[in-house]
């Protein structure tokens, strides 16, 4: 997929989350993704798991 169909699909994708949803409830999930990219991208970075398994094998 192409940078415009990624951000075509993501925007169904949270419409279809948004719907029947109270505006407290589509701001709860909007904070609870925004976590859940910033816990992947910190993994992502630096994986803690990794670093201690490495620093054990030392």
């Amino acid at each position: 997929m192409n940078n415009c169909e990624w951000a075509a699909s993501l925007t169904a994708l949270a419409i279809a989350i948004a719907k029947d949803k109270t505006d407290s409830e589509i701001i709860f999930l909007s904070r609870l993704f925004a976590q859940l990219s910033t816990s992947l991208s910190l993994l992502g970075t630096a994986n803690p798991c990794e670093i201690k398994e490495e620093e054990e094998e030392m």
